[in-house]
């Protein structure tokens, strides 16, 4: 028995497991298994010599194993309700019931101790067994327990619910047999079997056997664990997106490498396996006060051995940070630093970062409320335009509304910025329409004050047009404010996928006959299927600036650009030039059959309110 308890004992030591609430009593109950077992062993050694001991030894002796014995299922009782996620006030009959029967049970030890109606040892050393109610309470905590993971066993994965279950019930019928056959031996023993069973189903964590890796759980429960008891670590991130895009094995050579990183370089390290191509290794700063050495020495050799493999990586050093630990954001920092790295570089992490990503989450925040309050009106989310010369009239009958964020404590964050955040978190979806609410209501307003206009353009992603109701919703958004479909235009970028494509036919298809004209954006800059874009029934497309560029730097680019222009302009397509910025790019781009020119030479993104200095009224 002492042996399985210290054999548990090692496993726990050694292999990782998460240090939650519900381990700590657990093993907890694994100490008072070992002390169990323990006072058993040295109450029946004395027992054998009832004359050569003082009787009161024994009976100290024979009440430590009792009490502890039931403390382990008092133990079990609070296990149980921690990890069925039982409320202490609306489940607390359990709790109540388990610490009453265990008071029953050391009042009775006492009481049949000094009135001699139990087990007790005479004058002439003689042993007497009287009455054991024993039995009858541990069938009582057996019968409470099982009752809790009956009723509750919705709360519970159904193999785990099984397992255990069958192992008290294992452990009952053992008790059964033994009494029938006067025997208490096996009493402690019989304790090993939902033990087993808990810590097999509720507290393995495997290790990666390619890598020698555990979870990202158990990263999580570290790092939270660490900040709880002020242990700083020194965190390693390594990121290889290739193996973790096409979700690869590691090749048998890297395996070898980052077992040899993980027991090399540092002491006590730990290995953790975030995802397909992401691993973290940890290791406490106070068991290596040389960490910042052993850290240079480590990514010397790595840089010799990349040139082995030659894989993309990304790599970030970081210690533990009470503002990060606070909230155990560790994994979301790196994630954070890594979209803004390049490939093959590698991060000290500073205070600069920190403040960055405070900013990145406090924008997160932000959106977050947005979303969740569904405000087409919020006065954190504000339009800017973009004026747009017409070449035919000479004069500015168009513009593109874009997003901008004015928040508290940063005033206006720009759309790099909070867009990639947006489209992540799927908040993007109410930010667009915001932004068409509030463009419905500025061209409402302009109308209203005779001001000539053609139409504003509205950006959207693919996130947006995905959504089933989103003709409902712009058709809404537009009734609501009461002003002519024809003057609102949708932009929309071309589409990669064959599914995506299907898409936005079905929804160009479902708005165009309402008067909405639609733009193809961002031509020039990605894989252009002319197929694809005849097919859809765009009404502008957008020539993107690097093409404005191209055609400025040699004449068969500018070839080239004329002759997609001018046959688009056959077809009936309008053509739109991005990023005019001076005389000779507006003459160019003329020349190249250019029906509406944009950029800085006419006017920087303005708040839409100030398209009043650009329009021009009705006569």
């Amino acid at each position: 028995m002492l042996a399985s308890c210290l054999a548990f004992l090692i496993l726990i030591f050694t292999a990782y497991i998460n240090h939650t609430k519900s381990f700590i009593i657990f093993r907890n109950s694994l100490f008072l298994l070992m002390l169990t077992a323990a006072s058993d062993i040295i109450f029946h050694m004395l027992l054998n010599i009832p004359d050569k001991v003082p009787h009161e030894l024994i009976y100290a002796v024979r009440g430590t194993f009792y009490l502890s014995l039931f403390a382990i299922l008092l133990h079990f009782v609070f296990y149980a309700k921690e990890t069925l996620h039982m409320e202490l006030r609306s489940d607390n009959k359990y709790i109540i019931a388990a610490v009453a029967a265990y008071v029953i049970v050391a009042a009775y030890l006492v009481y049949a101790t000094h009135t001699g109606t139990g087990f007790h040892i005479d004058a002439g050393n003689r042993i007497h067994s009287g009455f054991s109610i024993f039995p009858f309470f541990f069938l009582f905590y057996a019968v409470l327990i099982l009752c809790m993971m009956i009723f509750h066993k919705n709360r519970i994965y159904k193999q785990i619910y099984i397992g255990i279950v069958v192992t008290t019930l294992l452990s009952i019928l053992v008790m059964l047999i033994q009494g029938a056959h006067g025997q208490s031996s096996f009493t402690a023993a019989v304790f090993l079997f939902p033990t087993y069973a808990i810590l097999y189903f509720m507290h393995s964590n495997p290790y990666d056997p390619e890598i020698g890796a555990v979870n990202i759980s158990a990263f999580e429960d570290l790092t939270a664990y660490s900040y709880a008891h002020k242990n700083e670590l020194l965190i390693m991130s390594l990121f290889l997106q290739e193996i973790d895009v096409k979700d690869r094995k590691f090749p048998k050579e890297l395996q070898d490498l980052i077992r040899h990183y993980n027991h090399h370089f540092f002491k006590h390290a730990l290995l953790f396996r975030i995802s397909g191509g992401h691993i973290v290794l940890v290791a406490e700063t106070a068991k290596n006060p040389d960490y910042r050495e052993r850290l240079n020495s480590m990514l010397k050799d790595f840089y010799v051995q990349h040139q082995r493999f030659g894989l993309d990586h990304k790599i970030i050093f970081l210690t533990t940070i009470d503002e990060i630990g606070r909230k155990n954001d560790y994994l979301d920092l790196i994630r954070y630093l890594e979209s803004r790295m390049g490939d093959r570089e590698v991060k000290y992490v500073d205070k600069k970062d920190i403040e960055a990503y405070r900013e990145h989450k406090y924008i997160v925040h932000e959106l977050e409320d947005i979303f969740r309050k569904e405000d087409l009106n919020d006065s954190r989310v504000e339009v800017y335009c973009q004026p747009v010369l017409n070449t035919g009239s000479g004069k500015y009958d168009t513009a593109e509304a874009l997003m901008r964020l004015r928040l508290e404590k940063l005033d206006i964050v720009y759309p790099d910025r909070f867009i990639p955040i947006a489209e992540r978190y799927g908040y993007i979806k109410i930010l667009s329409m915001i932004i068409l609410n509030k463009t419905c209501l500025a061209i409402k307003k302009l109308l209203s004050e005779g001001y000539y206009l053609k139409r504003i353009s509205v950006n959207y992603s693919m996130i947006d047009v995905r959504e089933k109701d989103f003709s409902e919703k712009v058709k809404r958004i537009i009734d609501r404010n009461g002003i002519p479909y024809e003057k609102l235009a949708i932009e929309l970028t071309e589409s990669q996928s064959e599914q995506d494509f299907i898409i936005v036919r079905e929804k160009i298809n479902e708005l165009k006959d309402s008067g909405i004209k639609f733009y193809l954006d961002d031509f020039g800059t990605g894989y252009s299927n002319f197929d694809r874009i005849i097919e859809l029934p765009f009404d502008i497309i957008k020539f993107d600036r690097s093409l404005v560029i191209a055609s400025n730097s040699d004449t068969k680019s500018e070839t080239m650009v004329s002759y997609l222009a001018h046959m688009f302009s056959d077809m009936h397509y309008a053509v739109l030039y991005e990023g005019i910025e001076n005389n000779d790019d507006e003459k160019m781009c003329i020349r190249m059959c250019g029906r509406y020119l944009q950029g800085y030479k006419y006017s920087k993104p303005i708040p839409i309110e100030r398209l009043t200095e650009y329009f021009e009224k009705i006569s």
